[in-house]
């Protein structure tokens, strides 16, 4: 059957809004791509805040950098194999538990940190520019995340009528 005219009007109605969050992410990540290879970052752009978050803890387990993050220990380790190739991380057996592997920023991980902060810097201001034509994005976002955690879709609903 084919699609109405509508129909993708209709993937915008309100009850799609994770597939909205998900496409914005989408969108910045092609589009941020760009912007790093001209700086020559090769962090691989969803991996930004894992880096950040390594780089704060100094070395750290799997399972700590996906606790700070808030992400799964799945996700976590599913982007490490990416940052040992490119050498921006190591790996090496926790003195205490050989069963647990720690990560830690080689040199060339600092250095594309170095990078990424200049970068940052710069892109702050593109967001506020643009945040003046839409709205602030990332303040709505983080109190989307923060009423969400606060009361979940679950409760909310039990309490409409």
């Amino acid at each position: 059957m084919p699609a109405s005219p509508d129909s993708a009007a209709d993937l915008d109605d309100i009850s799609f809004l994770g597939r909205l969050a998900e496409a914005l992410s989408t969108r910045i990540e092609e589009q941020t791509r760009d912007l790093f290879a001209d700086a020559g970052i090769v962090i691989p752009v969803r991996s930004c805040s894992l880096l950040t978050a390594l780089r704060q803890a100094g070395e750290a387990s799997a399972a700590e950098l996906a606790r700070t993050l808030g992400q799964s220990h799945q996700l976590v380790v599913q982007k490490c194999p990416a940052l040992l190739r490119l050498g921006l991380i190591t790996q090496h057996p926790d003195p205490a538990d050989a069963r647990r592997k720690l990560f830690r920023l080689t040199a060339k991980g600092a250095a594309q940190m170095a990078l990424l902060d200049a970068y940052t810097a710069g892109i702050s201001g593109v967001y506020e520019r643009l945040f003046e034509e839409t709205g602030n994005t990332h303040a709505v976002l983080l109190k989307t995340l923060q009423a969400l955690e606060d009361r979940p879709l679950r409760e909310r609903a039990a309490a409409t009528p």
